[in-house]
């Protein structure tokens, strides 16, 4: 597979595409998506990551009912964390990580990252009643996100949607989020790519 063309935000800052992971068998994804933030390709500065961030969580203003009443961000490891902290420097909002780490924590959630080789993620101090937005660098499938807000309601949390970097619409994520009641925002949509 050769790489997708690349393709970028309004502003031109922010730039994505697919390529093929080599060496990948059995559960794990044959793709990947870099980015501007990455630093897969080229560094990455931290104006970037803020101006990035900066448009990220404007869209996510317009585009997420109830945003002003959320309690905290919560991001996925890892390529969650990144956008997470932008976000959090820019909106002024807390945040959790989800970690791919079995600990002895109150409030542990745990979900599955079905395409990953490692495929259980835990959140932690997750209390009844927070209102949470959700964050990663890339959606794809959805899976993740949508079997993440599943695990968070059971416990007594409200996601009230997911902002990611970078949406690969090839496999209806959008779709999932929406029917789990979950919106999603993205910075930069990847329209069939591949």
């Amino acid at each position: 597979m050769e790489a997708s063309p690349t393709s970028a935000n309004a502003q031109g800052a922010f730039r994505a595409r697919v390529v093929e992971r080599l060496g990948v068998s059995g559960v794990g994804r044959r793709e990947r998506i870099v980015h501007t933030l990455d630093g897969l390709e080229d560094t990455a500065t931290a104006r970037q990551l803020q101006d990035c961030c900066a448009e990220l969580w404007d869209r996510c203003r317009g585009q997420v009912p109830g945003l002003a009443g959320i309690d905290y961000l919560l991001g996925l490891d890892a390529g969650g964390i990144l956008p997470t902290v932008g976000l959090a420097l820019i909106s002024g909002l807390p945040y959790k990580i989800a970690w791919k780490l079995r600990l002895p924590l109150p409030g542990a959630v745990h979900f599955v990252e079905p395409h990953a080789t490692r495929p259980d993620v835990y959140a932690y101090g997750i209390e009844t009643g927070r209102r949470v937005l959700l964050v990663d660098d890339e959606v794809t499938t959805g899976y993740t996100l949508a079997n993440l807000a599943a695990r968070l309601r059971e416990a007594g949390a409200e996601p009230v949607g997911a902002a990611c970097l970078v949406e690969d619409t090839r496999f209806g994520a959008r779709d999932l989020l929406a029917a789990a009641g979950v919106p999603l925002v993205s910075l930069l949509v990847l329209d069939g790519a591949a």
